[in-house]
């Protein structure tokens, strides 16, 4: 099966492509606690199993977890949920979570929200449906940055750019100097959006870019034809061939020291880089592009778990997702992976890591938190049309007109559809 067409299938109903890797990882098996993962990266991997355990050793309990790639998972979840999902599974805050909710896939966990403690209503809104109700337990979240090695920039004298204009002539310069100025990898269609979020945002706002998501904005919009305008004048400065190389690909050009920048999230670089070489890594807000806007919004999203409607055991499943709304719970994950934030105001920050709290400084600054394009939008909007459009943009930058005219009219059929 091709990766196209394994995209188009994403998030759709009968007519989406299930892995045989996706269907075998369904509830099956030994008797226990079911858990859909999509960790199947190395430290988040190791991360949750710790957590896992530290439950089954509290409750006497069993969690058979059932790992996935993640871009399997995410792309292949609607055939998922509509066949025989996992008690609990990980998912995504926002858009992301209130899209399977309104269909009916996820069940009510309003009843353990009433006792939990920690939580601030911004997480809370973040986990509630549009019904009202609340579906999710949050985890941990993560900003969106712009990385780079505090050693590259020391020795060649670099400044951190605070306007786009600085942040160009940054680039230009690393090119001068043998560096390729962003790392940058799209194979799995999602990590280039986050460039776009930030281009929108920064040129256009916060307002317009959750406007634009929601459906509410024209895509062929003279201020989308200008985010793509900007980010077609970074393109020279870009790691050519972007479409077949993945995100760890392009962090680890970071951590090798060829690349001198890539916008990534949190999480990202950090499981790429040697724990030597870790204190090494570091990150600046994505620059300021019009005044108005300034550095004011911030991408965060928000990680967490569901419990499936179709969940078989109703009872181990909201007694796991009570374990994992604790701060022991989310203290147990971070020693494992510092790569991101807990989300409980109860988690022992003590420990965290200098790149931790400044992650935590950028978000506590923040006006206005995003989530990223495919939470903040409906999935199978971000899956069957914009991962597609972005990759072509990548691949093709100079037909704006016609990138932005037919996402519009894509995004008239999906949006005009129940």
């Amino acid at each position: 099966m091709s990766r196209r067409t394994l995209l188009r299938g994403a998030a759709l109903g009968a007519g989406a492509v299930a892995l045989p890797s996706l269907l075998a990882a369904c509830s099956s098996g030994p008797s226990g606690i079911t858990m859909g993962s999509n960790a199947s990266d190395a430290v988040p991997k190791k991360a949750f199993a710790e957590a896992f355990k530290a439950y089954e050793e509290k409750s006497k309990k069993s969690v058979k977890v059932n790992t996935v790639n993640h871009e399997n998972f995410q792309e292949n979840i609607n055939r998922y949920l509509q066949g025989t999902p996992d008690d609990v599974f990980m998912w995504f805050a926002g858009n992301r979570m209130q899209y399977f909710a309104q269909k009916g896939l996820l069940s009510d966990i309003s009843d353990l929200w009433r006792d939990f403690d920690g939580f601030t209503d911004a997480l809370k809104k973040q986990s509630t449906g549009l019904d009202g109700k609340q579906y999710l337990v949050p985890y941990y979240y993560y900003p969106w940055a712009v990385f780079h090695r505090k050693s590259v920039f020391k020795e060649k004298g670099y400044e951190i750019p605070k306007t786009f204009d600085d942040y160009r002539a940054l680039a230009k310069q690393m090119q001068k100097d043998g560096l390729v100025p962003f790392a940058f990898g799209d194979k799995d269609g999602w990590p280039a959006m986050g460039t776009f979020d930030y281009l929108n945002m920064r040129a256009n706002g916060y307002d317009f870019h959750i406007a634009l998501m929601s459906g509410q904005k024209s895509w062929n919009s003279p201020q989308v034809k200008q985010v793509f305008d900007l980010w077609r004048g970074l393109m020279p400065y870009h790691q050519k061939g972007a479409n077949g190389r993945t995100w760890q690909e392009a962090a680890q050009s970071l951590a090798q020291k060829k690349a001198g920048m890539t916008v990534l999230g949190l999480p990202h670089p950090g499981q790429q880089f040697s724990a030597a070489d870790r204190e090494d890594l570091d990150f600046f807000p994505f620059p300021e592009i019009d005044p108005a806007h300034g550095q004011d919004a911030v991408e965060a999203p928000i990680d967490g778990f569901l419990m499936s409607k179709k969940a078989k055991d109703k009872d181990g499943a909201k007694d796991l997702l009570k374990f994992l709304a604790t701060p022991k719970a989310e203290d147990i994950y971070l020693k494992s992976d510092p790569n991101n934030i807990a989300v409980n105001s109860g988690a022992d920050t003590a420990a965290y890591t200098p790149l931790q709290k400044k992650a935590v400084q950028l978000i506590s600054g923040a006006k206005q938190i995003s989530q990223f394009m495919d939470r903040d939008t409906r999935p199978d909007f971000a899956s069957t049309v914009m991962i597609q459009a972005i990759q072509q943009f990548l691949n093709a930058p100079d037909d704006i007109d016609g990138l932005v005219n037919d996402i519009e009219r894509q995004k008239k059929q999906i949006f005009a559809a129940k």
